[in-house]
């Protein structure tokens, strides 16, 4: 074999290896990436489960509501206090699916019927009185743009 046809061998090995190394670290990437997004889909799903742990008990013995009296101010019976929190809770399920779609781990179609649905929920009265109720709400910034401007549309 002559020494030419040998250099463009080895070089032609080498670009081929290199090729495969470069196609390596962005495929690991990509799916460092995903698994970033993963983690910070269930990193959020737990905290907002936390946060419905923590209404669930005012829905199921609402005199623990009085816990935190700004809450509670306007409602005035056991099942004012029952709504508001269910209500509430209502909208964290959701806000999962929408965090979920977000960060591209709830496909479209899925994330629509969700949203369908919501779209039927916000215009009951008991759901705009909690929403309208001037107590702290711990929702993430672009959730509540996202829901005050769905209900615009409703």
């Amino acid at each position: 074999m002559e020494p030419g046809t040998l250099l463009v061998i080895q070089i032609c090995l080498q670009a081929l290896t290199a090729g495969a190394i470069i196609t390596s670290v962005i495929y690991a990437g990509r799916q460092l990436r995903t698994w970033h997004r993963a983690q910070q889909v269930a990193n959020f799903t737990k905290l907002v489960e936390l946060q419905m742990a923590l209404r669930r008990l005012r829905v199921d013995h609402p005199e623990l509501a009085k816990v935190h009296s700004h809450d509670i101010e306007g409602l005035h019976s056991d099942e004012d206090i029952r709504q508001y929190f269910l209500n509430l809770m209502q909208l964290s399920v959701f806000e999962i699916a929408w965090f979920s779609h977000r960060m591209g781990q709830l496909g479209d179609g899925y994330f629509a019927s969700w949203e369908k649905r919501m779209r039927v929920i916000e215009r009951e009265p008991s759901f705009r009185k909690m929403w309208n109720k001037p107590s702290m709400k711990i929702l993430h910034d672009e959730f509540e743009t996202y829901i005050r401007e769905l209900m615009k549309d409703g």
